[in-house]
């Protein structure tokens, strides 16, 4: 019982008690939103020694009946792929060197979002955002993080400094699993400019390809505070009499140049004989059970995407690497395996489809009126002529055609790639894009 002459000690601790509980649950949503350091885990071996159990007890298919790759992923390539990945295959290796970088993370909407970030000591370095694809990651872009942020080791000056953000996307890698519907290119470019903010950027710029180019397109929409331009390496040209041709089967317009043509026949061979994975990720991304239980099941799912890349990565396993080595690629896939992320990467398609209105095509110019730069690289899944980026983009500031590299620009061809960005966005920088962030990223 509490008598009348204890109530004002006993009031007094229930406003205490009240406050520390207000207080506590105030520090608590701060830290949600506070960027916190990151460790790469190290994997135990017992999922190590997994893998390499589950890749020898493959069940392989007859081989194709064909001689070529008409049918899909060849089983000479994949048994070789396979073989390399059981017994030689150190993904320790990769490990070591994604633990070398600063990794952190900060929640943005109810999701936890993995990025790395790695300063220039160049005060005045320009920061930029880099976005990965599917079926790519963070290992896309870890070639170019040191010629960016210290350029004079790597032949450049200076003054072509940048800081580097490349942020795992949602359901990738090490960012979090969404449980609900709702990430796509329009939230995630949103929240792309929540953690440039909250590192405490007021100007930067946005790189991106294949989703990243997506990401960094609607970032150029929306215009949030201190995006000052964006570079893109799969850039969405196609004008639209050229996407309607396209999409109902026919005959290409007239009068198109020869890089224009060019550009037809990438696009029309893509839309007729490469979509299959985007179909079945748009409509039933959840289906892929098999991808979750078989590592080479996942291997070939993710090295098919288009077909120029796969045919440079088929050559690497045949022992004619270029670009990329074989080391690269199981890195890349490996990360997939060892996060469990085939199905949770596949639903940006689905969310993609599902969660925003009905839009134009990928490739459809969104028209963007900031400055635009790009690179068009040969064997991208479409070229993009000049011609067609100078009406889609009414500022751009930049344009290189390269004559060799595919889908994965800056993990295959990490040289031009930073030319080019060095180059780009030249035009743009100034002394007051010196970060004034504070954070524990320092």
């Amino acid at each position: 019982m509490i008598t009348t002459s204890a109530l004002p000690g006993f009031a007094t601790l229930i406003i205490s008690l009240l406050a520390a509980h207000v207080s506590a649950a105030a520090e608590a949503a701060q830290d949600q939103t506070a960027i916190r350091a990151f460790t790469v885990p190290t994997v135990p071996q017992k999922d190590l020694d997994d893998l390499r159990r589950r890749i020898a007890a493959t069940r392989w298919p007859d081989k194709e009946t064909v001689a070529d790759d008409s049918q899909g992923v060849q089983l000479a390539t994949m048994k070789a792929l396979a073989a390399y990945w059981e017994k030689d295959y150190d993904w320790r290796k990769c490990e070591a060197k994604l633990k070398a970088l600063p990794h952190f993370v900060t929640n943005i909407d109810g999701l936890d979002i993995h990025f790395i970030h790695v300063r220039s000591k160049n005060p005045n370095a320009l920061p930029i955002i880099i976005t990965h694809g599917w079926p790519g990651s963070i290992i896309e872009q870890l070639k170019i993080i040191g010629p960016l942020t210290n350029p004079v080791a790597y032949g450049g000056k200076a003054e072509d400094s940048f800081d580097v953000v490349i942020p795992s996307l949602p359901g990738y890698g090490y960012s979090g699993k969404p449980t609900k519907p709702g990430w796509n290119p329009v939230s995630i470019a949103k929240a792309w400019a929540t953690l440039m903010q909250r590192l405490g950027y007021t100007k930067y710029v946005a790189q991106g390809g294949d989703w990243g180019d997506a990401i960094s397109e609607v970032m150029a929409l929306q215009q949030p505070p201190g995006l000052l331009g964006i570079h893109t390496n799969m850039a969405a040209t196609v004008p639209a009499d050229v996407s309607k041709a396209l999409a109902m089967g026919g005959a290409p317009p007239a009068g198109l140049s020869p890089d224009e043509q060019h550009a037809w026949d990438q696009l029309d061979d893509f839309y007729k004989h490469g979509l299959g994975y985007a179909i079945e990720m748009n409509n039933r991304p959840q289906t892929l059970y098999g991808i979750v239980d078989s590592p080479v099941g996942l291997a070939a799912w993710m090295i098919d995407h288009d077909i120029r890349s796969y045919r440079m990565i088929a050559r690497a396993f045949d022992g004619k690497p270029e670009g990329l080595t074989r080391d690269d690629v199981l890195d890349n896939v490996t990360l997939y395996w060892l996060t469990n992320t085939a199905i949770s990467s596949a639903q940006l398609y689905w969310d993609t489809r599902h969660t925003l209105p009905p839009g134009g095509g990928f490739f459809d110019v969104r028209g963007i009126k900031i400055p635009v730069a790009i690179s068009a690289f040969a064997d991208e899944i479409y070229q993009a002529p000049k011609s067609w980026a100078e009406k889609a983009y009414p500022k751009l500031i930049y344009y290189s055609a390269h004559d060799k590299g595919t889908h994965f620009a800056a993990w295959e061809q990490p040289e031009p790639f930073v030319t080019d960005l060095r180059a780009a966005f030249k035009s743009l920088r100034s002394t007051d894009t010196k970060s004034a962030n504070t954070s524990s990223t320092n």
